[in-house]
Formats: C-alpha cells, structure tokens, sequence
C-alpha cells in the first residue's frame, strides 16, 4: 500500500511536535529529581536540541533500511 506524501509529511510533523513536547515535559519533571534545575528557556532549548538530534536519528535509520530493502530488491 503506497503512503501518499501529504499524509508522511503529517506524520512526520506530528512525530517532532510530539517528541518535543514529550522531551520538554519530560525534563520538567525528570531534572529536579536528579538535582538539576533549568530555566523554561534552557529546557526549551535543551528539548529543541534533542529533537534534532532525533530527526537526525530517524532519517539516518529510514536511510540505512531503505539501501537494505533496496540490495534486497535485486
């Protein structure tokens, strides 16, 4: 079943929207446990930051089994 464009961009947006609400939330509640206490900014920045690096993760991962499903194909 081919997954039509629109709908992959929808899903991609509301993966990072979720994830950096998530990893925002996430550190607001988690870093005072541990003894680390972040500005709204900081944790804003900090939660951008590790979005990013999971965009990056995803797409290198969607990348790799993509050139697998390809050799595969052959």
């Amino acid at each position: 079943m081919k997954h039509a464009r629109t709908m992959s961009l929808a899903e991609s947006v509301a993966n990072v929207v979720l994830g950096y609400g998530i990893a925002l939330v996430s550190q607001i509640l988690l870093f005072p446990v541990f003894g680390m206490h972040m500005t709204l900014a900081q944790n804003l920045k900090l939660a951008g930051a590790f979005t990013i690096i999971s965009i990056c993760r995803s797409f290198a991962l969607r990348r790799l089994f993509e050139a697998i499903r390809v050799r595969g194909d052959k």
